[in-house]
């Protein structure tokens, strides 16, 4: 008799089950199984990248979220606020911005934070984020004025840089320590010292099964209250501590026993399963839909030319991406927009010819690139299962139009190291990539980290095209909303031309928590202060 899928899962979970015992081992573990000061969260993935500055994955963001803070932070809306910054004033011809730092800003092992940390840090986001390049095109000098207060001065006028330093997409501008700040910006850094409201516990850190976060009695939060990722960032619980759970039977077993508080991401055919607990509620984290992402590397064959990249988009149907991504088509919709259906730039300007699969234009377009049936690796995981089943389809969908393809399994902090490499195929490097990324990352020109065509400072997969630059330029330079549109909708027609990446539809990804957990944040990325829980 054949199993159904969640009868299989089931049976996996029960293999799991050490699995589970050891993440809620350790010190003191006992003691805290049913206290309701500390929290336990199943996250989508396990933490391999300590460094948020280094890495752009979504994981190592929530991680950076906790321990460390920035200068300004999006509120719910997405609107900047101060947040580490006390004031800041800006000469009336926009070239010049100064900043004063919050009294009492203090590193987790008892530094202040001063200007220098600020500079530092600063300085290498922007060598590493999409954001951060954007806004050094536009700097001249970043200098420190005291301890407390530091100036940027532009070479234009660029009216985002609040919006900037808040940023909680990409690679976050997250104020380290200026020891720390001064590594290598192609170099992880290993420390683990923020001013943020939680420190990071790396003696209860158990790689694979458990990652730890202590509230941090130093902290002084801002007196507004919170709202996203702003205000007040007011920290209710003692002790938060990740437990992965690669198997969603077995996270969603114990979220309906209580053994966790939040399962970040659940399975979606697993929803309407822990929907049905009364003491379950499931419930979307922000007002905009998520994006898949299909990336190709433009820095190889076949698709270092533009005619391969356009077979990906014409080869490919969102529908089967999504249903066996997402399952109900209550939970994803298609949508050809870089930047996000029903956001304020959701434009399909130009992408409407890629709304069905045309499999001779894409079999034309594929021939035309050179292509000659060359080895394509797709770098992917099963750990994150939505992308590993949407790595299958692509498999599937690529053969249609003879293409040599194949799925390269492994796990998700294997695959992301991959991602890095520029090397040949056959030297470790790789083809596609599959991923996903919030709406609030990919709603702007400014933030879609996808859409940034500057070659080596893109994100991964590094395409290279001047035009596209040039009016992501006009974009961010327009004067007013009226003309930022007409800037967008031009910008998104070369784009859907060159393809920096296949849009592969966009999802609601809800989260799902114990009745007794309140006060989760409407915001880019799951974060822990403001959580109370009875």
């Amino acid at each position: 008799m054949r199993l159904s899928r969640l009868a299989r899962r089931c049976l996996a979970a029960t293999s799991l089950a050490p699995v589970l015992a050891l993440a809620l081992s350790g010190p003191g573990a006992q003691a805290q199984t049913a206290s309701p000061r500390v929290l336990r969260v199943a996250p989508h993935a396990d933490l391999k990248t300590l460094d948020p500055v280094f890495a752009s994955i979504v994981i190592t963001r929530m991680h950076g979220m906790a321990i460390y803070e920035t200068l300004f932070a999006w509120d719910s809306n997405l609107q900047p606020k101060p947040q580490m910054v006390e004031h800041y004033t800006t000469a009336p011809d926009g070239l010049s911005w100064s900043f004063t730092l919050r009294p009492g800003l203090r590193f987790h092992d008892g530094q202040p934070v001063t200007s220098r940390d600020v500079v530092a840090s600063l300085h290498r986001w922007m060598a590493r984020d999409v954001v951060g390049g954007k806004l050094k095109e536009y700097m001249a000098a970043l200098e420190v004025t005291d301890d407390r207060s530091f100036t940027l001065r532009l070479q234009r006028p660029f009216a985002l840089v609040p919006f900037a330093l808040g940023s909680a997409i990409g690679q976050i501008p997250a104020i380290m320590r200026e020891s720390d700040a001064r590594t290598d910006p192609t170099t992880a850094v290993t420390q683990t010292i923020g001013s943020g409201p939680f420190r990071f516990n790396r003696a209860d850190w158990q790689s694979g099964a458990r990652i730890v976060y202590d509230r941090n009695p130093d902290y002084q939060p801002r007196a507004e209250p919170a709202d996203g990722l702003a205000g007040g960032r007011v920290v209710k619980l003692d002790r938060v501590e990740w437990i992965i759970m690669p198997d969603p039977a077995t996270a969603a077993a114990a979220l309906q026993t209580g053994e966790i508080d939040i399962w970040e991401q659940p399975a979606q055919d697993l929803i309407p399963t822990v929907a049905r607990n009364r003491d379950i509620r499931v419930e979307r984290p922000t007002n905009l839909s998520n994006q898949a992402v299909l990336r190709p590397n433009h820095l190889l064959p076949p698709f270092n030319d533009p005619r391969a990249r356009l077979a990906l988009a014409y080869a490919t149907d969102q529908a089967d991406f999504m249903a066996a991504a997402f399952g109900d088509e209550q939970w994803w919709a298609r949508c050809q927009s870089y930047f996000i259906c029903g956001s304020p730039n959701g434009t399909e300007a130009g992408a409407e010819g890629y709304a069905r699969p045309n499999l001779d234009t894409a079999r034309r377009l594929l021939a035309e690139s050179g292509y000659r049936g060359e080895r394509v690796v797709i770098n992917t995981t099963s750990e994150i299962a939505p992308i590993g089943r949407m790595a299958e389809v692509a498999v599937s969908a690529l053969r249609q139009i003879g293409m040599n393809v194949e799925a390269d399994f492994a796990d998700w902090g294997t695959a992301v190291a991959r991602v890095r490499k520029r090397e040949p195929v056959a030297q470790g490097g790789w083809n596609i990539f599959i991923t996903t990324s919030s709406g609030p990352t990919m709603q702007s020109p400014l933030t879609n980290l996808g859409t940034n065509m500057s070659c080596d400072r893109a994100w991964i997969g590094w395409p290279c095209d001047e035009e596209s630059e040039r009016l992501r330029n006009a974009v961010v330079d327009a004067p007013d909303e009226a003309a930022r549109k007409l800037a967008t909708e031009a910008l998104h027609r070369r784009l859907a031309e060159v393809q920096p990446y296949r849009v592969l539809g966009q999802y609601d990804q809800p989260y799902a928590r114990r009745a007794n957990v309140h006060g989760l944040l409407n915001a880019p990325v799951m974060v822990f202060w403001n959580i109370e829980k009875n």
